[in-house]
């Protein structure tokens, strides 16, 4: 009998949702147990469905998967996640990596290579899209540099990063205290010391860093 492993799959489109869906059914062993359009459902559905794997998009609105993916890491460390992305740079890749993913693949990559890092993650190995390991290595061997070089936004916490990337996508202060749980008192906190760490001074400003770092998409 063959062992079902159970799936969850995170991208903000349906397109992509439904093809994977589609891939991963026709694939013996496997079966996706439920989808996902944002982080923040995927790290709910997480805790719900208790998957072997979650499959998950980096750019996704409000929750990035960056965000998602160390938080259920740090609830579920035994959830393995495999990070599926057009995202080839470095600093997508090093902060990925850093927030707990178990695999890298781009989403240009073959069905083989899709399958081969999905059974790698359940054998308990990393995975790392043939596309991108030599950078990786290199990255790695430049390590002392890569410290002086980290992007602007790695100063943020994770909260600020979030409510950066909710003030690009045009949430005001209440939908954002709401979307977080948070009081719009905090929300505020977070919004003047985000400005005051990147030296930006207008909604617009940081909707143009947003996009520069990739924490939404235009």
């Amino acid at each position: 009998m063959i062992v079902e492993h159970r799936i969850l799959i995170a991208d903000d489109h349906t397109i992509m949702r439904d093809g994977l869906q589609s891939l991963i059914a026709s694939e013996p062993g496997f079966e996706v147990v439920g989808t996902a359009a944002d982080g923040k459902t995927a790290i709910r559905l997480a805790s719900e469905l208790k998957p072997d794997i979650v499959m998950i998009d980096l750019s996704m609105p409000g929750t990035s998967g960056i965000d998602a993916i160390a938080h259920i890491k740090r609830k579920h460390p035994k959830i393995r996640i495999v990070a599926l992305t057009f995202h080839k740079e470095d600093r997508y890749i090093h902060s990925t990596l850093e927030a707990g993913a178990d695999a890298y693949v781009l989403k240009d990559d073959s069905r083989s290579e899709l399958f081969t890092a999905l059974r790698s993650v359940l054998n308990g190995k990393s995975y790392l899209s043939p596309s991108i390991c030599d950078r990786v290595v290199a990255g790695y061997l430049a390590g002392g540099e890569r410290a002086k070089q980290e992007p602007a936004w790695e100063v943020l916490t994770k909260r600020e990063r979030e409510v950066t990337k909710l003030i690009a996508e045009g949430y005001k202060t209440r939908e954002i205290a709401e979307y977080l749980s948070l009081s719009p008192k905090t929300v505020e906190k977070h919004r003047t010391n985000l400005m005051r760490k990147l030296d930006l001074h207008s909604v617009s400003a940081v909707t143009v860093f947003a996009i520069q770092n990739g924490l939404v998409t235009q």
